[in-house]
């Protein structure tokens, strides 16, 4: 493979991920904070309504592990391309 496929394989799997990711964020922030809260909000942990809790924090602590998951899934995609240092 030469070195202008190894980085078109590269970039095609990397827009990949990303938008994997981006799915499963809107899913979370969209779905479950506002198509699916009234159905959360039968749920009570701790006293809060599971609703309210994905609409105001969960959808965030989502993404801070989606950076994760992300910074993880381009590490192992460098070395298999060769790119890391």
């Amino acid at each position: 493979m030469n070195n202008k496929e190894r980085s078109k394989a590269y970039w095609k799997e990397n827009i990949r991920y990303v938008l994997i990711l981006l799915a499963i964020w809107f899913a979370v922030s969209y779905g479950a904070g506002i198509l699916l809260k009234e159905e959360l909000d039968a749920i009570r942990i701790g006293g809060f309504k599971v609703g309210f809790w994905f609409a105001q924090q969960g959808s965030m602590y989502v993404f801070v592990v989606l950076i994760f998951v992300y910074v993880r899934l381009m590490n192992k995609l460098d070395k298999k391309y060769g790119y890391d240092e």
